[in-house]
């Protein structure tokens, strides 16, 4: 991590940990005031040209560990379902459908939101994403056996970060067992 972004968070914690450290006398000026404790007074609203947001931030990040992993070349390399890549790949479609989960995207039309999300966008890199059609007509090319190509690709991406671990990182393996049973209707 770069110095100047190290003492950015440094100085944003240091910010939060004051404001909190105010909390008791907010608290109090709260009460005397008699309303609560969340104001929209003196708010103010702009679109800016230089800052924009995404409510999934860590989704560029996402992308980078599968293309750091292995996974976006393993994916193209074992996966074979589309004759031509005009222009998207066998990986554009999967990490299409992961980053749409990712997002709380919970069936194919969720894509179309961030096909229209241009932060969203520039997050993973790409001018355009597949739409909600074509990724179902890629869906629909799946069989038993592209499936098992896909785990295996994920599988071989898995295996390249164990390879990275350093030698003592195997010397205890520590194995969290939590389990809970729990009824459903469907």
């Amino acid at each position: 991590m770069k110095a100047i972004t190290r003492k950015r968070l440094e100085r944003r914690k240091r910010k939060i940990e004051r404001r909190l450290a105010r909390q008791g006398k907010r608290q109090a000026q709260a009460k005397r005031r008699g309303g609560p404790v969340m104001n929209p007074d003196g708010k103010k609203y702009e679109v800016s040209e230089k800052n924009r947001g995404i409510a999934y931030g860590g989704i560029g990040l996402m992308h980078r560990v599968a293309e750091r992993t292995g996974l976006i070349e393993a994916i193209d390399r074992r996966l074979h379902l589309l004759k031509f890549h005009l222009p998207y790949h066998e990986s554009d479609h999967v990490l299409n459908f992961a980053f749409n989960a990712l997002c709380e995207g919970t069936c194919l039309e969720d894509i179309e939101l961030r096909r229209q999300d241009e932060v969203f966008l520039d997050a993973v890199g790409a001018e355009t994403i597949p739409d909600p059609t074509t990724a179902g007509d890629f869906c629909r090319r799946f069989s038993e056996g592209s499936v098992r190509t896909l785990m295996e690709a994920i599988d071989e991406s898995r295996l390249n970060v164990w390879r990275k671990q350093p030698d003592e990182f195997f010397d205890e393996a520590v194995i969290d067992v939590d389990g809970a049973l729990v009824t459903t209707k469907g």
